[in-house]
């Protein structure tokens, strides 16, 4: 249902109060129009009842003939234009202008009329009621009459006829007031329309106000008291605008400055309840949402937090404290409260430093430092010892060429060493261009399988491919995917017992094609498969046939995959044994 507007509010609550006030006034002028009409026409006939009191006195045949009664008072009946009754003492009727002769005798007795015993006790009776023998409404006045036989003379007169005269000037009360009420709605229209147009005005220029138009309006308000609250209010708005914009300026200026930081920014209040949380402190603390103005420990449940803050709040000042966030322990956070007295005195600000990717870095290179020293260490060590032993000169031939060729085994896995370092370098520096072409996958595993035969024929592994109908083809570039499958075949060849099963199978996946290498060794455990892309990490050694590597080959993988912008995971299979997967973008299957 539509709301009704505020000119038609105004404009029905002028004919509401016009409608009242005629109706009050009509219902009182209507109640004392009648009560006068009654009066006089009780009045009128107390009078007439004594004209025919006294005309009855006057008359001289009427003693004891009731034929000459009822005559007497037809004659008066129709002086008077009203009902007449002559009633003797017993209450019998002795004449009566309604009624013939005859009809007289089987009349009721009269002497118990409330008019007739009115009479009787205080000398006049009055009374309305429905004649029981018209069947109308009257109203009786009696008087005690002077006659020999007549006791008391009645006037009646029917109320219809009282009605007809109210009903007359009711009529013409109440045209006076539809007229009345007419003039009002033309002036409550009138005025409704112009309070109204002004009223639109003002809320017009406050919806403008609304959608942040502070452009000043050039309206005439008017003089009287709407256009002074009108005026009023429109300076206090303008005035206002000029201080939001400011605060916007101010917050804008803030929320840029915090939005930027990559610390996390939480300040609360003196009670505990949250006034500010950055979008950094939401992520380290997996925040979904910050209920601004609760208490930070419906939403921030960790005691390190809670210790910092109490501090703070208690007047001391706490060291940074470091902690593992909420549902994450894989991270590190550095927490560091400080008091702030601007806006709530006693509040708190509470700077959060997420260092997991430093200690992350920090570990990587000092896990790097120590594989690179160990990788080098241990050929440099074999290297220096059997020089050792050829410089002394009493090594036989066969002893001397066996050393060579450990000299010259060690010394190639310096090489590949540095090689892959370089290459990691590189790859890290982005240096690395990519030649991007439909590569076909059966013939590139072939010559993976190929290259990598003299081990897998010294291991007795058996190399098997498997390509899907429809994943015969990768948008890659050929040289670097042929590394990453010969790095991936070489891994699951180490960890591979002998007589096992090298598998590469692809498979498409929507817009993407996966590349799986199966093998068919121990798996890798849980704690270790999110760490084996690290470089230099390494799995226990015990479960792997040869352990010579650089430790950098699942490393090179990730980051040539990566270049390529795909994925690579691993998992164990529930048979045995581990499936690294390579994710790229399929190729034309038409070339496949």
């Amino acid at each position: 249902m539509p709301r009704a507007s505020f000119q038609t509010k105004l404009f029905l609550a002028g004919i509401s109060a016009a409608v009242l006030t005629l109706t009050v006034a009509g219902a009182l002028f209507a109640v004392t129009m009648q009560r006068q009409t009654n009066a006089r026409v009780e009045q009128t006939l107390k009078t007439e009842a004594q004209i025919a009191v006294e005309l009855l006195a006057r008359a001289v045949d009427t003693r004891n003939n009731r034929r000459s009664l009822d005559a007497e008072a037809d004659y008066i009946g129709a002086l008077l234009t009203a009902r007449v009754t002559f009633i003797a003492r017993d209450g019998g009727v002795l004449g009566d202008s309604a009624e013939p002769p005859e009809a007289l005798a089987a009349m009721e007795n009269h002497a118990t009329r409330p008019e007739v015993v009115q009479a009787r006790e205080s000398g006049v009776g009055l009374s309305r009621r429905t004649s029981a023998t018209l069947g109308e409404e009257m109203l009786y006045v009696a008087l005690p009459a002077t006659h020999p036989t007549v006791a008391f003379v009645r006037i009646a007169l029917p109320l219809t006829s009282v009605q007809t005269q109210l009903s007359s000037i009711l009529t013409a009360t109440l045209t006076a007031l539809g007229l009345a009420l007419l003039g009002g709605i033309v002036i409550a229209g009138v005025l409704a329309g112009r309070i109204g147009q002004r009223v639109r005005a003002i809320a017009w220029v406050a919806q403008r106000y609304r959608q942040g138009d502070l452009t000043p309006p050039r309206l005439d308000y008017g003089d009287d008291e709407l256009g002074i609250v009108a005026r009023a209010l429109d300076d206090s708005v303008h005035e206002l605008g000029n201080r939001i914009q400011e605060l916007e300026r101010d917050r804008g200026r803030i929320a840029a400055i915090l939005a930027g930081m990559i610390e996390g920014v939480i300040v609360v209040d003196q009670a505990g309840r949250l006034q500010l949380v950055n979008a950094a402190a939401q992520e380290m603390l997996r925040i979904d949402e910050a209920p601004i103005g609760r208490h930070y420990l419906e939403t921030i449940r960790h005691p390190a937090i809670t210790d910092l803050v109490t501090a703070i709040l208690d007047g001391r000042t706490p060291a940074s404290l470091e902690f593992t966030p909420p549902r994450d322990n894989t991270r590190t956070i550095i927490g560091r409260a400080a008091p702030v007295t601007a806006g709530w005195p006693h509040g708190v600000v509470l700077v959060l430093h997420d260092v997991t990717e430093l200690k992350r870095a920090d570990r990587i290179r000092r896990d790097f430092v120590a594989n690179v020293s160990h990788e080098l260490r241990t050929p440099l060590t074999a290297i220096r010892g059997y020089v050792e032993a050829l410089s002394e000169g009493d090594t036989s031939p066969d002893e001397t060429e066996r050393f060579l060729e450990i000299i010259m085994r060690h010394a190639r896995r310096m090489e590949r060493l540095v090689q892959d370092l370089l290459r990691l370098a590189r790859l890290d520096a982005g240096q690395e261009t990519l030649d991007i072409v439909d590569c076909d996958l059966r013939s590139l595993v072939q010559s993976v399988f190929a290259d990598l035969a003299p081990a897998l024929e010294a291991r007795a592994h058996q190399p098997h491919v498997d390509v899907g109908a429809d994943a015969g083809t990768a948008q890659a570039d050929p040289a670097k995917l042929h590394d990453v499958l010969r790095n991936l075949v070489a891994n699951a060849s180490a960890y591979s017992p002998e007589d096992g099963t090298i598998t590469v199978a692809t498979r498409r996946e929507g817009d993407e094609l996966a590349i799986d290498v199966l093998d068919s060794g121990p798996g890798i455990p849980d704690e270790d498969r999110l760490r084996v892309f690290e470089r230099f990490y390494r799995v226990d050694k015990s479960r792997a046939r040869d352990p010579g590597g650089t430790g950098l080959g699942l490393s090179i993988v990730k980051h040539l995959v990566e270049l390529h912008g795909g994925r690579v995971s691993v998992r164990n299979r529930p048979e045995g044994g581990a499936c690294f997967t390579v994710t790229l973008k399929a190729g034309d299957t038409t070339r496949a």
